[in-house]
């Protein structure tokens, strides 16, 4: 009985390993055929770093790996069209004329349509990596992380925030919706409620890890 188990198990996972190949080599062709050359160094670099993160934080590199092909599939589409995908899949009005948020949650919904992916954790990585959001998981904060750190990014603070993620992922989390948030209020943009939440959540966290040390 056993043996039989063990048989179907590895069945089972060979099964998954392919799909999981295919979908992956669906994506790449994908990213090779549709963007543009600037976006493509960015999440092929975002990937790299999605995956350094995984290893040092001991979360699954593989899916660090395919939350990061899949974050910026749609960032370059244009306005238009993201409004278009909003509309069609019933997504909040509040990202129309907004492409800066739009991607993300496009991204998400296409995912799980057309490419079958139904992780949850999967799912929320790619869609909160622009925005982050309050109780974010380990892979959602590498994946927001990766983005905001990746070589090819040049930002005030951005090497200081590089530091902190691989010694505290959580504070490197809030030094980059720090720095988001300043920016955004500088720029009298459009501050989505899913980063202030992001923000608080993980002020009070550090604040009470840091209260139960003393």
């Amino acid at each position: 009985m056993f043996e039989l188990e063990k048989i179907g198990y590895e069945w089972y996972y060979d099964f998954v390993m392919q799909c999981t190949d295919k979908i992956k080599e669906e994506l790449i062709k994908h990213i090779e055929n549709n963007i543009t050359e600037k976006r493509k160094m960015h999440i092929y670099a975002v990937a790299e770093e999605a995956k350094k993160l995984a290893q040092r934080y001991g979360v699954d590199v593989e899916k660090a790996e395919f939350a990061a092909l899949f974050h910026d599939l749609f960032r370059n589409v244009p306005e238009k069209n993201l409004n278009d995908y909003i509309k069609q899949l019933g997504l909040d009005e509040c990202y129309l004329l907004n492409s800066n948020l739009a991607h993300s949650k496009i991204a998400a919904v296409i995912m799980e349509r057309d490419y079958c992916i139904h992780d949850r954790d999967l799912i929320n990585a790619v869609s909160y990596h622009t925005t982050g959001r309050a109780n974010m998981s380990d892979l959602e904060k590498i994946i927001y992380l990766a983005d905001a750190i990746e070589p090819n990014r040049s930002y005030p603070c951005v090497e200081k925030i590089r530091e902190a993620a691989y010694q505290d992922l959580d504070q490197a989390c809030l030094l980059s919706l720090e720095h988001s948030i300043d920016f955004i209020k500088s720029k009298d943009l459009y501050l989505d409620k899913d980063t202030i939440m992001a923000k608080d959540c993980l002020e009070k966290k550090i604040k009470k890890q840091k209260g139960e040390k003393e």
